[in-house]
């Protein structure tokens, strides 16, 4: 019994150390789902909020439930007043592995970044689906240009809109698309959403409404 006893409270402590690493350096990811309703991310997180307070809030609760709490997270998502390389802190980020994304917002939007269908893991330490894999998940909403500025009438209606109306623009967390254009290798800004800002339409181009998450301290 006391053997049992000291097995059970070192796995305990074990558990313990995992999660303490994982709260020390987790600070990117891409949400493992969406909101269902599109582009539309004022609803998230089980409150009637903004685009972009909802989308904020629904990557504070993923982490929380993946076992990250104590950190101030935002959604790289730029709106017709803000900029998305401006809402994310200074950096530096790394994965859920622990694998550093970049060391701060000038790398980040350069080559020198890590980004890749290997590192641009969800919450929960998953590869999220990219081009050659069913469903394509690889359109990760942005409504940025390649500099993480944004980027005018492409932020459906500043991520509120869920129907025909409006565009988003997208980027590829796989860094990969139709041929090797710079655009089609871009984590940020790759190409605008067709037909709408709805479910269906960000799933028509290989998206399906997720986006990326930076904790700014």
């Amino acid at each position: 019994m006391r053997r049992l006893f000291l097995v059970t409270a070192a796995a305990s402590l074990a558990a313990i150390g995992v999660a303490s690493s994982q709260d020390a350096t987790m600070s990117f990811f891409v949400t493992s789902v969406g909101s269902g309703k599109g582009a539309d991310l004022g609803g998230l997180a089980g409150a009637d909020l903004g685009g972009l307070a909802g989308a904020d809030a629904h990557c504070a609760s993923l982490a929380e439930a993946a076992g990250v709490t104590g950190k101030t997270w935002r959604a790289y998502l730029s709106t017709s007043d803000t900029d998305a390389r401006d809402r994310i802190g200074k950096g530096p980020w790394f994965n859920t592995k622990g694998v550093k994304i970049a060391d701060d917002v000038a790398s980040l939007h350069s080559d020198a970044n890590a980004i890749t269908k290997q590192t641009a893991l969800n919450e929960k330490g998953e590869v999220v689906n990219g081009r050659g894999d069913k469903p394509n998940r690889h359109d990760v909403l942005t409504g940025s240009k390649p500099d993480g500025t944004k980027i005018a009438d492409q932020t459906c209606g500043d991520w509120t809109l869920s129907g025909a109306e409006g565009a988003a623009m997208t980027g590829h967390h796989d860094r990969t698309g139709l041929d090797d254009s710079a655009a089609a290798k871009s984590w940020n800004s790759s190409h605008a959403s067709r037909g709408g800002c709805s479910q269906e339409a960000l799933r028509s181009t290989g998206g399906d409404g997720l986006f990326y998450c930076f904790a700014v301290n």
